[in-house]
């Protein structure tokens, strides 16, 4: 298997496995993807896109991530280059027979001009499994971005396992958003109180990025009772939510998004 590593042969992860796609423009109006490539669970499949878009799905080729795995997916959209990734189904954290903690990491870059639309299926944190993911998004000051992060605390019925969770914004050289999250056993107290997710089991984020931002700042505002719109330098918006399932969680970050992407009269 491609990146593949046996555990106790010279590294402390199970499985090290890379996915990457390149986002070039193809000169004819259209976006190519000169490097499309991913390894062991981690498979790349473009699909039919629109316009000058060109759309990627991320297909789990085999249970992933276990203990002691290491996966990372990167992505570039040079300017002029539109990219849209999602997934074909949840991600399953789970705890993996060489034990420890697994990892995966996603980093993004995308250039003046580009655009980046990221909206994978969401994380399910399954009891006993450790994992810590690192989200590190670098965005030239002209590029624009929708980036969903959603994570399932525990399947039906049972405890999470534990989870950290750590998301960077860097625009141009700012950093803009640098917030990290801890839940489950282990993490520090809490995290489940009324100051964090007060009870529920779904949590998730939503960044936008527009240019035009700098001239009219999304709206700090409400969506329901748990989820909360809030502008952020750079030009960007951030939304957060919780909720007590994943369907009322992707229901409300749609209706956040929805409401961050109606058009707005610049500020005079």
């Amino acid at each position: 298997m491609p990146g593949a590593n046996p555990a106790g042969h010279g590294s402390a992860y199970r499985v090290r496995a890379v996915a990457r796609v390149h986002a070039r423009p193809d000169g004819r109006g259209g976006t190519a993807l000169p490097v499309l490539e991913g390894e062991g669970p981690l498979a790349l499949r473009r699909t039919r896109g629109t316009g000058a878009e060109a759309r990627v799905l991320l297909v789990g080729a085999m249970s992933a991530p276990l203990g002691g795995d290491h996966l990372t997916v990167t992505a570039e959209v040079a300017a002029g280059a539109r990219l849209s990734v999602g997934s074909a189904a949840a991600t399953i954290a789970l705890p993996g027979a060489a034990g420890g903690e697994a990892r995966y990491d996603v980093r993004l870059r995308v250039a003046d001009g580009g655009e980046l639309v990221w909206l994978p299926e969401p994380l399910i944190s399954a009891a006993g499994s450790e994992l810590a993911v690192t989200t590190r998004l670098d965005l030239a000051p002209g590029a624009r971005l929708v980036f969903r992060e959603e994570q399932i605390l525990g399947r039906a019925a049972e405890q999470p396992g534990r989870l950290r969770s750590r998301l960077t914004l860097r625009i141009g050289e700012r950093t803009v958003l640098d917030q990290e999250l801890a839940c489950g056993p282990g993490a520090p107290g809490g995290w489940d109180g009324p100051a964090v997710l007060a009870g529920h089991r779904a949590v998730g984020q939503l960044l936008v990025v527009r240019p035009e931002f700098a001239d009219a700042p999304a709206a700090a505002t409400t969506v329901g009772e748990n989820c909360a719109i809030v502008p952020l330098p750079g030009p960007a918006a951030l939304v957060t939510a919780v909720a007590p399932d994943g369907l009322l969680l992707r229901r409300t970050l749609d209706a956040a998004l929805a409401l961050i992407e109606r058009p707005v009269s610049p500020v005079r």
